[in-house]
């Protein structure tokens, strides 16, 4: 529930800012931290529907933020390139989620430092 409420504190901020929609700040942002990705990469890191990922690098392609070309190996597979615009974009995000993580950890005081261990211990745990 609390990474739900987080993710739409962050979707708020995004749409506002951008117009970005939830799967498509999160492709873009699997974009910037790990580079070109297939729809299927993308997939599997943000944890949405392949359906839902292809609708939103559709308009992301449309709006000029994501370049998407055919995979090199996998003739079914595309790959999503960041493009300047997007560039420039994410480092206006980037702005706003760390403001907003700041803001976040505020609100908490002095429970925020026992929230980021717990969250690095439970991040660092094989998936089950």
């Amino acid at each position: 529930m609390a990474a739900t409420k987080i993710s739409r504190r962050f979707a708020a901020l995004y749409r506002a800012e951008a117009g970005l929609t939830i799967p498509e700040w999160r492709g873009l942002t699997h974009l910037d931290h790990s580079g070109p990705a297939s729809v299927c990469d993308i997939t599997a890191r943000v944890h949405l529907d392949k359906g839902i990922v292809s609708r939103a690098a559709t308009r992301l392609e449309q709006g000029g933020i994501v370049s998407i070309s055919d995979h090199e190996t996998d003739r079914r597979a595309v790959v999503l390139y960041l493009t300047d615009k997007s560039r420039a974009l994410m480092q206006r995000l980037r702005r706003i989620a760390d403001a907003s993580q700041a803001q976040l950890l505020q609100d908490l005081q002095d429970d925020a430092s026992l929230l980021q261990q717990a969250l690095k211990r439970i991040i660092k745990e094989p998936s089950a």
